[in-house]
C-alpha cells in the first residue's frame, strides 16, 4: 500500500501541472491578444508605436551651480548614473515592444525612471550642499519623455 501512494501522488502532480500549463498558455495567449489592442484612452502602448522610440530626459549638467572640488567625484558619479538609467530605460523600451496595455510605457518605464532620477538628483543636491549652498529644485529635471 505504501508503494501505491507515491504513484498516485505523481499522477496527481502531473495532472495538476498539465492543467496549470494549459491554463497558463491560455492566459498568455489572451495577454498577447490584449497587448495588441489600441487603447481607447489615447495612452501609449509599446505595440502602437511605429518603432520603440527613445527616451529623452532634460540635461542636468547645465543646470548645476559651481560644484565644490570636495563634491565633484560624487556629483560625477551620480551624473553618470543618470546616463546609465536612460540607457537601461531605452533597452527596456526595445525589449518590451508588444507588451502591456494602455500606458505601459508610462507606468513600467518612464514612471520608475523618474523616481530613480529624483533620487540621484537629491544625492547631487546633498553632495553639493555639504560643501556649499545646497541647490534646490533639481527634481524638476527628473521627468523624461518618449520620442517617437
Amino acid at each position: 500500500m505504501s508503494r501505491a501512494l507515491p504513484k498516485y501522488n505523481k499522477r496527481r502532480v502531473a495532472f495538476i501541472g498539465g492543467a496549470a500549463a494549459v491554463a497558463l498558455s491560455g492566459t498568455v495567449i489572451a495577454g498577447f491578444a490584449l497587448a495588441g489592442e489600441t487603447p481607447a484612452s489615447g495612452g501609449t502602448n509599446a505595440r502602437t508605436l511605429a518603432g520603440p522610440g527613445t527616451i529623452s530626459c532634460p540635461d542636468v549638467t547645465g543646470q548645476l551651480p559651481a560644484v565644490p572640488a570636495s563634491a565633484q567625484a560624487e556629483v560625477d558619479r551620480n551624473l553618470a548614473q543618470l546616463d546609465t538609467q536612460i540607457q537601461e530605460a531605452n533597452k527596456r523600451l526595445v525589449d518590451t515592444v508588444g507588451q502591456g496595455g494602455p500606458n505601459f510605457v508610462q507606468n513600467a518605464i518612464l514612471g520608475p525612471l523618474e523616481d530613480k532620477r529624483v533620487a540621484a538628483l537629491n544625492r547631487i543636491e546633498t553632495a553639493i550642499g555639504r560643501a556649499a549652498e545646497k541647490p534646490e529644485g533639481l527634481e524638476a529635471f527628473a521627468a523624461c519623455q518618449l520620442n517617437q
